[in-house]
Formats: structure tokens, C-alpha cells, sequence
């Protein structure tokens, strides 16, 4: 197994144990199929092609149904993972045997939902004896749900990423790929309010004592704030945000090809799981707006 997978391996299930609640069994199912379809493929999995993979998939005939079914998931879950890191380009999974039902989308918190997280924050934030850790987590929703930043993303912007009169942040993914996102007035004036209490000397702008804010403690603080707001903890977490900033720009008139801009995407085809609302717009877009309307049969 290469050195890149083993600590992606690692840092994948970290995400899916501190995001998504999977269970211990699960976690070490994951891990045993990874690193067994690391060993098996000589470069390892960041660097596996198309036909790395149906070779790979040759290997697990003769598995029982169930079994194939959990390395499938593993490895799509798997590969997913580091498209939406921006570590790979390109999505090799198509050549995995397809699931029996269609992917669905990553759960989406409604506008009710952002509204009461919002006002909870906002409230704390402008109580005149507010605290440092609510002015800090006010910043981070808002360039969370505001720009639909990747967690990593978020937790390793530099103190002198920010600067307020800029309506745009340049962010560099893990894979080197670099993009400008759009930063409202509401983030640019509560990352203005967190970034004074920090020293002008600061390295990161999201500092913790070991360096900077870990994603480990982005994931816990964000479902503190869910059941404050009286939502599920299992149903919200930062990547459910960056889905819901998503989601709500396309309702809002956003294209796909804009939205794969702002999210970082190398391929389109990582952004298609969003064409369900896209088409929704666009049914909506036609009846309202198509000649053919305004004549009366």
C-alpha cells in the first residue's frame, strides 16, 4: 500500500466517523477493503485508472453478494471522498458494478433550518457581552453555508487569506487546484469581527493551540449548534452545509456550471447529483416563460 493511501485511508474514516456516525464494524469493513484493493492495484488508489478498476473487480469474482455490495460502497464512498478533496480529477468508480438504486442526494438542510441556526448565532454574536468562540463560530457557518467551503479548506485558510474589502477568496484545494469563491458582506463583516480578536502575527485564521482548528472540532461544533437549533446532530454537518449552499444557489437560479466553479469541481459529473433541482428549475422556467404558454387552446 502506498504512503497517499494510507493517510487518506486514515483521514477518510475519520470523516466518516465523526460526519456520518458509521459504526466501529463498519469503519474496520472500510479499512480492510481499501487497503486490500490498495495492495492489490500497484499504484495504489490515487493514482488507479478506469481499467485498474474493472481489473479490480475481475479479482472479487466468486464473492458472496453482500460482501461485493460492502467493497463497492467502500470504494465509491472511498473515491468520492478525494474528488471532493480535489486530491483526484477524475472518478474511476463507474466501473464498479452499479447499486441496485439510484445515488440519491447527500442530505440538505431546508431554508427554516439555515434560518434558525442563523438566528441562534446572530443572537449570540450580537449580545454585547458575546465571547471569542461565538464570534469564531458565527465566521465559520457563514463561509461555511455562504461560500461552500470544504471543511479542509476552511480550517487551513491562512490568517492573510481574508482581507475585507475583497469580495472574492482565493482557495487552494489539497490537489493544488486553485479557485476564487464569492464572499457576502455578512462573511466579510463576521470574519472582520473574529479576525480583530486574533494577533496581527497569527498564522492561521481559525488558530487552536496544536496549530489550527481541526476538522474533528469543526464536525463537533457544528452539531452542537444543530441540536441547539432543535435539529438532528445525524442530519447536519459541515458537508451537509456546503450541499445546502448547493442546493439553494440552483433553487435560486444558479447553473450547474457555475455551481461546479464554486464548489471546486474537476468534472461536471461530480456536480450532477445536483440535475434533479437544476430540472426542477428549468420545468418551472418553461411553463412560466415559453411562448406556447400565453395561447389558449
Amino acid at each position: 500500500m502506498t504512503h497517499d493511501d494510507t493517510v487518506l485511508i486514515d483521514n477518510f474514516l475519520e470523516m466518516m466517523a465523526v460526519e456520518r456516525g458509521s459504526s466501529v464494524n463498519t469503519l474496520a469493513a472500510y479499512r480492510r477493503d481499501l487497503e486490500g484493493a490498495s495492495d492489490i492495484l500497484a499504484a495504489g488508489l490515487t493514482q488507479a485508472k478506469r481499467q485498474d478498476i474493472e481489473k479490480l473487480v475481475a479479482s472479487w469474482s466468486g464473492l458472496a453478494a453482500s460482501t461485493l455490495a460492502r467493497k463497492t460502497s467502500a470504494l465509491r464512498q472511498y473515491f468520492g471522498y478525494l474528488v471532493d478533496e480535489a486530491i483526484i480529477a477524475d472518478d474511476p468508480s463507474s466501473a464498479l458494478p452499479k447499486p441496485g438504486a439510484r445515488q440519491s442526494l447527500p442530505k440538505v438542510l431546508g431554508r427554516d433550518d439555515m434560518d434558525r441556526i442563523f438566528a441562534i448565532l446572530e443572537a449570540k454574536a450580537g449580545n454585547p457581552k458575546a465571547g471569542d468562540k461565538d464570534l469564531r463560530l458565527l465566521a465559520l457557518i457563514e463561509l461555511l453555508y455562504g461560500s461552500g467551503l470544504r471543511a479542509s479548506e476552511l480550517v487551513e485558510l491562512p490568517y492573510n487569506a481574508f482581507l475585507s474589502d475583497r469580495p472574492l477568496l482565493a482557495i487552494k484545494g489539497k490537489g493544488g487546484h486553485q479557485r476564487m469563491v464569492p464572499i457576502s458582506k455578512r462573511a466579510r463583516a463576521a470574519v472582520a469581527r473574529w479576525r480583530a480578536t486574533l494577533p496581527e502575527d497569527s498564522k492561521w485564521l481559525f488558530p487552536s493551540r496544536a496549530g489550527h482548528l481541526s476538522r474533528i472540532r469543526l464536525y463537533q461544533m457544528v452539531k452542537e449548534l444543530a441540536a441547539e437549533a432543535g435539529i438532528d446532530p445525524a442530519t447536519v454537518s459541515p458537508h451537509v452545509l456546503r450541499h445546502a449552499f448547493a442546493t439553494h444557489l440552483l433553487e435560486g437560479g444558479a447553473d450547474l456550471r457555475v455551481l461546479q466553479t464554486l464548489l471546486g469541481h474537476a468534472d461536471i459529473s461530480t456536480t450532477q447529483i445536483y440535475t434533479h433541482v437544476d430540472s426542477k428549475r428549468l420545468v418551472e422556467l418553461v411553463n412560466a416563460r415559453h411562448p406556447l404558454t400565453k395561447i389558449r387552446p
